[in-house]
């Protein structure tokens, strides 16, 4: 007898049940450790005849976000996509606030911004077993359609004279003094820069690291579904089960335009021993009806969403050769509690897109040069704790319901102080001031659970997130000092005033104050 998921993916389009499969296979590989090591790159101290590009991007569901901002400016840019560049049919949920980027770049007109939104809701609850609810509005509220949304780009990009190589996947790289040649089936692009946007498992990416395990693993499974009653509001994060197969379960729950994306995902680490992706959707299923007060039989499932999202405590990823730069989910850029990369690529779209162009002016596209504009950022490195504390190792013991309760807590201490504090929390975007006030505040109520996470995260992780933690408060500090020092870059040469702004952007974004920028 087949099983649930056997039933419910074999029904659906898109050969819902094969790809679930072969994404476990990937995902056995990952925890078995035996995920080969590519070596598509290599190097040569030849020099290019000719060089056509200025910037050549792997990848084009987010690399056509990159390359649309590029073109647009001018550049020279071909952009290959392994498939025709489409956007799928399952929304990207973002906050308003984050969108206006499109605008401000130029990459889209406020009417085609509206155009692109096809589901809007508030508010959204964030709820842990035992614990009061939150309510916040505003916050990841906005669904984009991504299939209206990369064929707008696309035309952008073409009309900037951008050439796209769709069914084009990427095979190869060699890196020579003036350039780097992409190999890609019979054709040849000789650029000045590669940009990878192929994502976490990009070959590239995957030769860079050497095979490292990741450090950490979100796996997501979900669907879309009609038959349940009208609901106009949303989850951001909610739980309602203690530890589970050593997992602490957590759910979301958005209005999609044709019915409503239930999602299931947990934080954990590589060891064989973790449930597979099917067992995950099985348990997903088991639990469904109780999430949502629905019997599965009364639901119509439109798709299933599933996925394995590595993070690495090295991220971003630095540039491993002179010309190759990655971007996005590539380099790993999103925090270890974030398994989107959409609203971190558009987070750093402004300072990419400008500091890529700058690159190109001052042609500093040696590997300490574009290592610039992937710098350490410890309000992303803060984060690890907070995900080391929502995840249970496979042997460790601790109590059923310590995550929910150190959550429940966290959050309630969080909307006390307001959205000033919760918000861009919320968004992935961690601040000093806002980080301080809620330690201060957990502290002080609630100090048994603080002191329960000492031994659930272990000293050295403990250790290790006070640095990040003082340097956060370092930035914080700096990044308004370093502001007052652009009235005298006038005198700097183009190397000086590369280094500062990557600098400048360093500061902002690792202190989180660029999220001020997009205004309410």
């Amino acid at each position: 007898m087949s099983s649930p998921v056997e039933q419910i993916l074999s029904q659906l389009p898109g050969d819902a049940l094969i790809g679930l499969r072969r994404a476990d296979v990937l995902w056995q590989a990952v925890r078995a450790d035996t995920l080969p090591v590519p070596v598509v790159v290599q190097e040569s101290q030849a020099q290019l005849e000719e060089v056509v590009w200025d910037v050549v991007i792997c990848g084009g569901t987010l690399g056509i976000l990159i390359g649309a901002a590029l073109a647009q400016q001018g550049w020279r840019v071909a952009l290959m996509e392994r498939g025709a560049l489409r956007g799928r049919e399952q929304e990207w949920n973002i906050s308003r606030r984050e969108l206006q980027t499109f605008i401000t770049l130029g990459l889209l007109t406020a009417a085609e911004l509206e155009q692109a939104i096809a589901t809007q809701y508030n508010p959204a609850r964030i709820s842990f077993l035992g614990g009061a609810e939150v309510w916040v509005e505003d916050v990841l509220n906005i669904g984009v359609d991504p299939v209206f949304l990369l064929a707008t780009l696309k035309q952008k990009f073409l009309a900037a004279g951008g050439h796209l190589a769709e069914h084009t996947p990427f095979q190869a790289a060699t890196v020579h003094p003036n350039g780097v040649a992409v190999q890609a089936g019979d054709r040849t692009f000789p650029a000045r820069l590669v940009i990878d946007a192929m994502g976490h498992f990009s070959p590239i990416v995957r030769q860079a690291r050497q095979g490292r395990k990741p450090d950490a693993v979100c796996l997501v499974v979900g669907t879309c579904a009609t038959g349940f009653p009208a609901n106009a509001t949303g989850d951001l994060i909610a739980t309602f089960t203690p530890i589970q197969n050593q997992c602490q379960y957590f759910w979301e729950a958005f209005p999609a335009r044709d019915g409503r994306t239930t999602y299931l995902f947990t934080y954990l680490d590589a060891h064989p021993d973790r449930p597979s992706l099917e067992m995950l959707f099985a348990e997903y299923l088991r639990l469904l009806p109780t999430y949502q007060a629905i019997e599965l039989t009364q639901l119509e499932f439109k798709r299933a969403l599933f996925g394995c999202f590595p993070c690495y405590r090295q991220s971003p990823l630095k540039p491993h050769w002179p010309r190759i730069l990655p971007v996005g989910d590539s380099s790993g850029s999103q925090s270890p509690l974030s398994f989107g990369g959409f609203g971190a690529m558009i987070r750093h779209l402004p300072r990419l897109s400008i500091g890529i162009q700058e690159a190109l002016q001052a042609d500093l596209l040696d590997r300490r040069s574009l290592a610039a504009l992937q710098p350490y950022q410890p309000n992303l490195s803060v984060t690890w704790l907070f995900q080391q504390a929502m995840s249970v190792g496979v042997e460790q013991k601790i109590a059923p319901n310590q995550i929910n309760e150190l959550l429940a807590g966290i959050f309630q201490d969080m909307a006390r102080l307001g959205d000033p504090v919760l918000k861009p929390f919320l968004q992935d975007v961690v601040q000093f001031p806002s980080l301080f006030q809620t330690l201060a505040q957990t502290s002080l109520h609630h100090p048994g659970l603080v002191v329960k996470v000492i031994p659930q995260v272990g000293v050295a992780s403990l250790a290790e997130w006070l640095i990040h933690y003082a340097n956060l408060a370092s930035y914080a500090a700096l990044y308004p000092l370093a502001k007052l020092v652009l009235t005298r870059t006038h005198s700097f040469t183009p190397q000086m005033h590369y280094s500062f702004q990557r600098w400048l952007d360093a500061l902002k974004y690792g202190s989180g104050q660029d999220y001020a920028q997009h205004g309410e």
